[in-house]
């Protein structure tokens, strides 16, 4: 048990965490006859098969997947936002025509396009923060896979060995009650010769029937220890009539050898291997940069803002030139002699140019109502019915209540370290 929590010895070695899986059906987490028919059950092929169906450890996988999804779409709030808008509609009676700026009464419709794009210059390093925080959530979450495979690990091997326990002593109780049925064979025949006394059979067969009473007991106990392994393994009882257990090889304890540990460096050394440890440090931590986040709102907000518009209306006519109105050319003359004799003409009236109104044009229109702006906006934070105050205030308390739980998690691995080796004493002396 005390190898198991400082997770140094071989099977924790041959379960290491692994890539979080893809979340599957839930009827598919369920075993198959096929699965528990394939001969005995080693100890590492069980955990192999729990840490493989477990949904408590597939549940921390998804929630790790999560946790990434978020971090990656902070990092991509860096990024500027960029949106297109367009809309279209209709206008009926007196409006003021987008274009043109004038009032109108008449039926028109009309387009709008809009891109636009902002980043965001400053926010009081609330978006650093929330990067830094979202990967030590992260990086608890995957401690939290590692914890959930250890305990799964540890517990599927206790129930591995509670059941090898348990038909042991089944065995063995079969065994006495093999010898008592002898026994009795035996005293019948001594009774008959005169050889005992007619009590010492009835000794006999009161000790047959205790034996074929633990028998029964041992056999519902190993069928109980069946059942919580099948749970563990998350298959269903019903489809494992052949399931059974291979038992490993285990060696004699030499009551002779001291068993003597030094908890401190067995507590120093599981502080530095123990997933939950890691993972209630990091929250801390995590805690400590909301502060940082929290607080960031106290800062001005600095933001700059470009778009690119165009517009189109139906009321917006366009007109082709066609040529010049006819002029009138008028003489001017002075005498000469007896006559007049013109000597230049002056036209009278100017040249007019003629249009021709056509259809409103489309692509025409928004290449010339093509507009650009750019802005820049500051959000100086005033007075904001303490909000900002009370979301710090807020963030301070959960940092304490991490801390708080990490120390719950040192004290509590503390306990298991104590209890395992007296445990471990308490089995050596019997």
């Amino acid at each position: 048990g005390l190898a198991c929590l400082l997770a140094a010895g071989p099977l924790a070695a041959q379960t290491s965490p692994q890539p979080a899986r893809p979340a599957t059906a839930p009827s598919a987490a369920l075993g198959t006859p096929a699965a528990a028919a394939t001969g005995p059950w080693t100890l590492q092929r069980a955990v192999d098969y729990a840490l493989e169906h477990n949904l408590n450890v597939r549940l921390t996988q998804l929630t790790a997947q999560s946790n990434a999804q978020v971090l990656r779409q902070s990092k991509a709030a860096l990024l500027p936002t960029v949106n297109l808008n367009a809309t279209q509609g209709w206008n009926y009676g007196t409006y003021v025509n987008p274009v043109t700026s004038q009032f109108q009464n008449q039926t028109t419709r009309s387009n709008n396009f809009v891109g636009q794009a902002q980043l965001i210059i400053f926010q009081g390093f609330q978006l650093r923060n929330t990067i830094r925080r979202n990967e030590l959530d992260l990086q608890a979450s995957q401690a939290d896979i590692d914890q959930a495979r250890n305990d799964l690990s540890l517990n599927v091997a206790s129930q591995f060995l509670q059941l090898v326990l348990a038909q042991e002593l089944v065995r063995a109780n079969q065994t006495r009650v093999a010898s008592d049925q002898a026994q009795i064979d035996r005293s019948k025949i001594l009774l008959k010769a005169g050889s005992i006394p007619e009590s010492t059979l009835l000794d006999s067969q009161s000790q047959l029937a205790t034996d074929e009473l633990n028998v029964v007991t041992a056999q519902n106990q190993a069928d109980l220890a069946r059942l919580a392994l099948l749970q563990l393994l998350n298959i269903d009882p019903a489809t494992a009539q052949g399931f059974a257990i291979e038992v490993p090889p285990l060696p004699d304890p030499d009551q002779e050898a001291p068993y003597v540990l030094d908890l401190n460096r067995v507590f120093a050394t599981a502080l530095t291997n123990q997933p939950q440890i890691r993972a209630a440090d990091l929250r801390v931590q995590s805690a400590r940069r909301s502060i940082d986040l929290a607080r960031g709102a106290y800062y001005p907000r600095f933001v700059a803002t470009g778009s690119l518009s165009t517009v189109f209306s139906s009321s917006q006519a366009s007109r082709k030139l066609t040529g010049d109105s006819t002029s009138l050319y008028l003489p001017v003359v002075q005498p000469v002699g007896t006559g007049f004799i013109p000597t230049q003409y002056v036209s009278f009236a100017g040249r007019q140019a003629n249009y021709e109104t056509l259809p409103p044009q489309f692509f025409n229109q928004l290449g010339s109502n093509y507009g650009k702006a750019i802005q820049f906006g500051l959000q100086i934070p005033v007075l904001n019915g303490l909000q900002v105050r009370t979301n710090v205030q807020r963030s301070i308390i959960n940092e304490q209540s991490a801390g708080v739980r990490a120390e719950q998690a040192r004290l509590t691995l503390r306990q298991s370290i104590e209890q395992a080796y007296a445990d471990a004493r308490a089995a050596q002396l019997q």
